[in-house]
């Protein structure tokens, strides 16, 4: 086929995601689409994938995604004729620790609040299932019976024959050199052949998304790595339709093939593929054996299924698979470039998820939004910096083996660690910070005490050897990770206790800062705010940035610093995010949007002392009366020049200082040394998540998202459905108004105090379940855990005050009380 000069969408790539992203687009009436392969169909990863098909993610959206893959997989070969090997075999899934099988309890409770088919099974069920494995030493397993696996290039094929039947073009031998754009949009690409003119790009590119994104300055971090299966000769026992066997403890999977097995894994140590950039002649081709780097999933499987120690083997496939940096694939339009959309990353689970992937990015290029809450898996939650390849390279050798690691609750990762640090990174680790990662921030998620409460204090005279200064302080070791109450609960509670009762410093530099100016900046965040942000300079209004199904794009806070100037705070993973959604809307207004994140910190000092520690060092008027709720000024304090702001996150008095990054050590010690008599203690992101959680403050990405109305989140107040200007959401949201909720945010308070919870488990109602707590933390007030969560259909407007439920904790029913206002009532 000739190339033609235009098309209205181009689509880089044919593999599994190309081809599944123009069957999609033909199936919405988008014809006019071009997809180019730089080899043949299939010939990059697609060909050699696995080809297992699971329905289990771990939200409802990715969830309801996966289960339309497998519902198009399963009518695709009577659609086009072209068989797809698609077999809806089931999967069976073992434990074999206790902690294992617990995981697998809550995913089986998720599953069926996901309407998910799926059955807690004995070992000796699981070992009926599949004859061929070892069960002796297995706590039980998963049954999942609509699971199934497929044949990945004859999948591929037939998504492709299904998209040429509607209109959809494919030209093979075509490499993309380059990307042509114009003021900000996607015009066209450029190849060897020519200039082909489009509206919208699609990156496909599987392993050479990222070299490709390049071309446009647009970042896809992703890395190869070299990925292991062995293929078996036949074995008795072993027939078309015996079930996906997955053991995470041992890290590996099996499938039926030809009478054989296919048994691959993902080991905890992965091995990046030392080629960079990969060359565009790389098809069809594989890599050599090592069955070093093999040996311990080998090992594990001739454990699982004896067989495996005599059984011929045909070959040691080594495909490279592309890997991202936290283990989730990537969709969705690139920041600062209309029109590029990006369909990569998949993790070596491309076949499972592209069909459902698919559909998103071609629903999402047709309606110019996306059609549901996708921040787990779209682009921009990753910030430019993730495009460093060292970073990239030493991240895979981690983020391979998440598929089957054992992921402990608040388990942070470990690698391309510490990156963007506070200019106080080394004074709070002095005492005794154990820090988390998010969005590339370093984050004090609580201080561990010292080991002798006798050991003083340091004091920090200048040019110490340590940040605060004087000898080293023998601090406790971080606790192990598990699933019951965490080690670290007491010295959390301490910090909290501090900021109910005294004052408490919270470092939270890494919040996103994003200064929008000029003459038509008021008329922008009118626009875009669904609150009335046209206040007094000096003001600050909370509000929620709205889609036009009046969902949560974010929610976050407007400080109005000048007529024509306002400061965007919100939350550490979102500035890339917002600032994208901000600057799409600019159209012609005269206005800039600039991302001062990284120019300023933020100290939040919290408690009923917060005042008096801060007046000691500053002269400035603190009173309710000189410094109101919501407002902000710059103050002096000590010798530094800072903006204060009433606002408290934690709930309770507290200000938050906005502090140029070179003074942020010198405010930091004046604060400490002003504060030390009156119970000023460091505290970190464990205790703010949870006395946030106990007032009812909601988070975005937990309980707020694009899915989710401020009607349903109980935030009507951060909405002005009667201010002059439009905004967008403004119909959507007024025309719920008043009708039946589709689900409701609540408060729920655990009976138990002995039980600890992490959020995620499923709400259960008269024995069904309703729902998912959003975030769990321990609460003071209620001397137990206390949760947020929605409740949907009938069951939310049956809680009033107290109302009785359960909460499925590791497949064991839980008592708590719901509540439909905040905060509930103290229980303890």
């Amino acid at each position: 086929m000739s190339l033609p000069s235009q098309a209205r969408v181009v689509i880089v790539g044919g593999g599994i995601a190309g081809c599944s992203v123009a069957y999609h687009l033909a199936h919405l009436g988008i014809i006019d689409v071009l997809l180019l392969e730089q080899g043949k169909l299939t010939s990059g990863t697609t060909w050699h994938a696995a080809g297992l098909v699971g329905q289990m993610r771990p939200n409802r959206n990715m969830t309801r995604m996966s289960r339309y893959g497998i519902e198009l997989y399963s009518k695709l070969e009577a659609e086009t004729g072209l068989a797809t090997g698609w077999k809806q075999c089931g999967s069976v899934n073992v434990a074999r620790t206790p902690e294992r099988m617990k995981t697998l309890r809550r995913q089986a409770a998720l599953a069926r609040s996901f309407g998910v088919e799926v059955q807690v099974i004995a070992p000796k069920e699981a070992g009926d299932l599949y004859p061929v494995m070892r069960t002796d030493d297995l706590q039980g397993a998963l049954w999942i019976p609509g699971d199934g696996k497929a044949n990945p290039a004859d999948l591929c094929m037939s998504l492709a024959k299904g998209a040429r039947n509607l209109g959809a073009k494919m030209v093979e031998g075509v490499e993309v050199t380059g990307v042509l754009a114009e003021r900000g949009r996607v015009t066209g690409v450029q190849t060897a052949q020519g200039v082909v003119r489009c509206e919208t790009l699609v990156n496909c590119g599987g392993q050479w998304a990222r070299q490709f994104g390049a071309l446009a300055g647009v970042n896809v971090p992703l890395y190869s790595a070299e990925h292991f299966y062995i293929v078996t000769d036949r074995i008795e026992g072993v027939h078309p339709m015996l079930p996906v066997m997955r053991d995470p403890d041992g890290f590996i999977y099996y499938k039926e093939e030809v009478g054989g097995l296919v048994m691959g894994g993902f080991e905890p140590d992965a091995k990046p593929w030392a080629v960079d950039p990969i060359p565009a002649d790389f098809q069809f081709q594989l890599l050599a054996e090592d069955w070093d780097q093999f040996e311990i999933l080998m090992t594990n499987a001739i454990h699982r299924t004896p067989c495996l120690e005599t059984a011929p083997i045909k070959m040691l496939l080594n495909g490279p698979e592309s890997f991202t940096p936290d283990g989730n694939f990537m969709i969705g339009e690139a920041p600062g470039l209309a029109g590029y959309f990006v369909c990569a990353g998949f993790n070596s689970a491309g076949i499972a998820n592209s069909g459902g992937a698919g559909q998103l990015v071609a629903q999402w290029i047709a309606e110019g939004e996306p059609p549901c809450d996708l921040w787990d898996v779209d682009l921009r939650r990753f910030g430019p910096f993730t495009a460093n390849r060292k970073a990239l390279a030493e991240r895979t050798r981690e983020s391979l083996g998440l598929h089957y690691a054992m992921r402990w609750p608040r388990q942070e990762l470990e690698t391309a660690r510490p990156l963007r640090t506070s200019p106080l990174y080394d004074l709070l680790g002095a005492r005794g910070a154990e820090f988390g990662s998010k969005n590339g921030w370093e984050r004090a998620n609580y201080f561990k005490p010292t080991l002798s409460p006798e050991t003083p204090a340091a004091s920090p005279p200048e040019g110490s050897a340590l940040p605060w200064g004087g000898a080293a302080v023998a601090r406790a070791p971080r606790p192990a990770y598990g699933l019951g109450t965490p080690g670290w609960l007491p010295w959390v509670a301490a910090e909290m206790r501090a900021t109910r009762e005294a004052a408490a410093l919270y470092d939270q530099t890494s919040f996103g800062k994003l200064l929008v100016q000029g003459r038509d900046a008021l008329a922008l965040l009118q626009r875009l705010c669904a609150n009335e942000v046209d206040v007094a300079p000096g003001r600050m209004v909370y509000t929620a940035m709205l889609n036009r199904r009046g969902g949560f794009e974010s929610d976050l806070t407007v400080m109005r610093l000048a007529g024509d100037r306002f400061l965007v705070v919100t939350g550490s993973a979102q500035p890339q995010r917002d600032a994208d959604w901000i600057g799409r809307h600019l159209g012609d207004a005269h206005a800039t949007v600039t991302d001062v994140s990284a120019l300023w910190c933020v100290l939040s000092l919290m408690g009923p002392k917060a005042r008096e520690v801060l007046s000691r060092v500053s002269r400035d008027d603190l009173t309710p009366a000189g410094l109101p709720f919501a407002h902000t000024k710059e103050i002096d304090l000590a010798l530094a020049r800072v903006r204060a702001a009433r606002m408290s996150y934690v709930g309770g008095p507290g200000y938050e200082l906005y502090v140029p990054c070179e003074m942020a050590r010198h405010v930091y010690l004046a604060l400490h040394d002003a504060g030390a008599d009156l119970g000023l203690a460091d505290a970190g992101y464990y205790a703010l998540d949870a006395l946030r959680i106990e007032a009812g403050r909601r988070a975005w990405g937990a309980e707020l998202g694009p899915d989710e109305t401020p009607w349903e989140a109980g935030l009507a107040f951060a909405v002005k459905l009667d201010k002059p200007s439009d905004f967008i959401g403004r119909d959507a949201i007024r025309a719920a108004q008043g009708q039946p909720l589709r689900k409701k945010l609540l408060a729920f308070v655990f009976a138990d105090p002995s039980v600890y919870a992490w959020g995620g488990e499923s709400i259960v109602s008269d024995g069904a379940p309703v729902g998912e707590l959003s975030s769990v933390g321990w609460s003071l007030r209620a001397g137990a855990c206390v949760g947020l969560g929605y409740v949907r259909g009938d069951a939310a407007h049956r809680v009033h005050a107290g109302t009785p439920m359960q909460i499925d904790l590791w497949g064991e029913p839980q008592a708590v009380a719901a509540w439909d206002r905040w905060p509930p009532p103290a229980t303890g």
